[in-house]
């Protein structure tokens, strides 16, 4: 236990900087080695013992607490801490930043600023939250009350005019965003009609007449605060109703970032009446300077201002993922064969794909250019095989994923759990049958461009020293593992884009300004301006997915060896073409090369990483979207090694009808877990 305090350079004559910094070593004295809260209570205490048992040092000390006050402006911290200075998602983020890059200064008025250096480490809101009434009570009649005066009377200081003055700037934040154009109009007709925003002016100006007249603790400014409470709660309630909005007509980061801000203002009011009107106000004191503490440390991390925005946008994605991933999940052998079908159909395509890319090999692009053109004839493809409404395999997961996770929205439903892995076993058969459906067609479509290639014009897609260096590319031996899950990532970034565009599209009611305004109308006519916008609607998140995957499998190795970073992507479908091109150039004799063989075995192994990075990034999302706790992770994984040691074939084989759910039953305690269930 320390014997010393700072309170030996206590110097109520010196600078502004100096005398805070003198309080941040003071507070970083009673903070130790961070290990023990009961030692910095302890400190607290001796620090309290040395002022009161010196009455030299205590006036010293009134001299240096009253300059303290009367130079800093407390209102800051308890109003505005905590909070965006403009309302705005992205000015927050470039604040955060700005706070992680700039140092802070203590020679600083403003106490939201200081509060920040002084109360710095999370080990504060801890000894903050042990300090014990006595304590509290002892601190309180030190840094409130003047010498002698009893604690009611100190409440109509410095304190209570502090606490009012951000109560009035809390309210007027609170009534400015209910007024903001962009949340009233997006609120229910019935909260609009009960007007609490209107409201709330009025109900604070009773609450500050009644304690500027009769007290803070008197019956009248209780009465009046019980108003004011209520009058917020109803404020939140309608605030709560723009969610709605935002889950029917597309979510805004920045409208849930403005909601998110108001629900935190409104909470603050509460805290600041409990500190102004509690019968503990000590208490009430420390539990908020807790708060503010918390807030501070919390409001540091640029990771959870992203985190708590987009919550609702990330949900919002995985939804309307998971209404595209439906129809690419097979659940019996009638759409097992239809998804070999469409897979074949994708897979000739994409063939042609191959041959456009190496005709533009020939034209001796630069890096960027030949990106490009990469990127235009990757996603001129991808459009026509969704437009065709075939299949591309790789890009299945990142939609798959949110359709299934959307299973276990009521997961302690009976069964939800081995629905769940139902699902499971038909995605992998629905990944078997796109990537044998693609890779079976390439092939031959490849075989047959070069064939007619060699007849018509005596050489071969490729010239030998280009097939050889695509082989070579494919190989397993080099780094294809890394750009097999790079172009993972990529096929998730897709979905995502996808996801946002569509969100972005219905959010500014897009298909109704092209099926309705003036100016569309008026070159279409109104019955083709309508088909236009129904299309739209329908394909906007397709057009969106494939147009943005094509130009990053084409420009993202651009940018990469701009940067000198040799970061390639590999797609199985387009890698079999290649392979095939290249066979074909170097005619039999490169079935007795070793080279080509590991090419075919990269062409293999590229095509479960690209599935399977895609997928779990999309499947942490789509959790993370469903608020599945790690507990319902754990059965689930659980659940799945069951099914794979009971039925492996399952995962391969679709079921026949008449056997429908008999083999990949897993045991549970569920009482309608040993009930037969159809796969589809």
């Amino acid at each position: 236990m320390p014997t010393s305090t700072p309170l030996d350079t206590l110097d109520p004559d010196a600078s502004l900087a100096l005398r805070h910094l003198w309080l941040i070593e003071a507070l970083r004295w009673v903070r130790g080695e961070e290990a023990d809260v009961q030692a910095s209570v302890s400190r607290v205490r001796l620090f309290l013992d040395t002022v009161q048992a010196d009455p030299a040092l205590q006036a010293r000390w009134r001299r240096w607490w009253n300059r303290f006050i009367t130079t800093v402006d407390l209102t800051p911290l308890l109003a505005d801490h905590g909070f965006a200075p403009r309302t705005a998602f992205l000015s927050e983020f470039g604040n955060r930043l700005r706070k992680k890059v700039l140092p802070g200064t203590p020679e600083t008025t403003d106490m939201a600023e200081l509060f920040d250096l002084l109360l710095s480490a999370r080990f504060d809101v801890r000894w903050l939250k042990a300090l014990d009434s006595d304590t509290l009570k002892r601190l309180r009649a030190l840094l409130i009350a003047p010498p002698d005066a009893p604690l009611d009377e100190a409440t109509a200081g410095f304190w209570q005019t502090a606490l009012m003055d951000a109560l009035i700037y809390c309210v007027s934040q609170i009534s400015a965003t209910g007024f903001a154009s962009e949340i009233r109009i997006r609120m229910s007709p019935e909260a609009q009609a009960q007007r609490p925003f209107h409201e709330l002016p009025a109900d604070f100006e009773a609450l500050r007449r009644a304690v500027n007249e009769h007290g803070a603790r008197s019956p009248e400014a209780m009465a009046a605060a019980e108003v004011l409470r209520q009058q917020l709660d109803a404020c939140r309630h309608a605030a709560y109703t723009v969610y709605s909005h935002l889950e029917e007509h597309g979510v805004s980061v920045g409208i849930v970032f403005r909601l998110r801000q108001l629900r935190e203002r409104i909470v603050r009011v509460k805290e600041l009446l409990d500190c102004l009107q509690s019968e503990q106000p000590e208490r009430a004191t420390a539990a908020l300077l807790a708060d503010l503490a918390q807030v501070g440390l919390d409001n540091r991390s640029v990771r959870s201002l992203i985190a708590s925005s987009s919550q609702l946008t990330a949900a919002k994605v995985a939804e309307r993922s998971a209404e595209s991933g439906e129809h690419y999940i097979t659940r019996n052998a009638a759409e097992y064969r239809e998804m070999l079908r469409k897979a074949a159909g994708g897979g000739a395509i994409v063939g042609v794909t191959v041959w456009v890319k190496f005709l533009m090999y020939g034209l001796g692009l630069t890096a960027f250019w030949g990106g490009f053109a990469n990127g235009v004839n990757y996603a001129t493809s991808f459009v026509v095989i969704m437009l065709l409404h075939l299949t591309l395999a790789t890009k299945q997961p990142a939609v798959t994923a949110p359709a299934m996770v959307a299973k276990l929205r009521d997961i302690k439903a009976p069964g939800a759990v081995r629905r769940f892995v139902d699902e499971v076993a038909n995605l992998f058969r629905s990944q078997i049958a796109s990537i044998v459906g693609n890779i079976g067609l390439v092939i031959p479509v490849v075989v047959l461009f070069s064939l007619v290639m060699q007849l018509t014009t005596g050489g071969a897609m490729i010239d030998e020293h280009k097939a050889h260096q695509v082989l070579k590319d494919i190989s397993l031996l080099g780094p294809l593992v890394l750009f097999a899950a790079f172009t993972g990532v990529l096929l998730f970034a897709s979905s995502i884009i996808a996801g946002w565009v569509e969100n972005w599209y219905v959010f500014h009611n897009l298909d109704s300004a092209m099926q309705h305004n003036p100016r569309f109308t008026a070159v279409l006519g109104r019955a083709r301006a309508a088909r236009w916008a129904d299309f739209m609607r329908r394909n906007i998140s397709g057009l969106a997915a494939n147009i943005s995957l094509g130009f990053m499998l084409g420009l993202v190795p651009a940018f990469m060896t701009f940067f000198g970073i040799g970061l390639d992507v590999r797609h199985v479908t387009l890698s079999a073409g290649q392979v095939a091109a290249a066979a074909m150039a170097l005619g039999w004799g490169v079935f007795r090369e070793s080279g080509f063989w590991w090419a075919v075995a990269g062409v293999l192994a590229i095509g479960p990483i690209n599935l399977g990075v895609s997928f779990y990034l999309a499947f942490r999302l789509a959790l993370q979207a469903q608020n599945i706790s790690e507990v319902n992770r754990q059965l689930i994984r659980a659940a799945i090694k069951r099914r794979i040691r009971a039925a492996p074939l399952s995962f391969l084989i679709p079921p026949r009808a008449a056997r429908r759910g008999e083999d990949d039953e897993p045991p549970a305690p569920a009482p309608s877990a040993g009930s037969p269930q159809a796969h589809g």
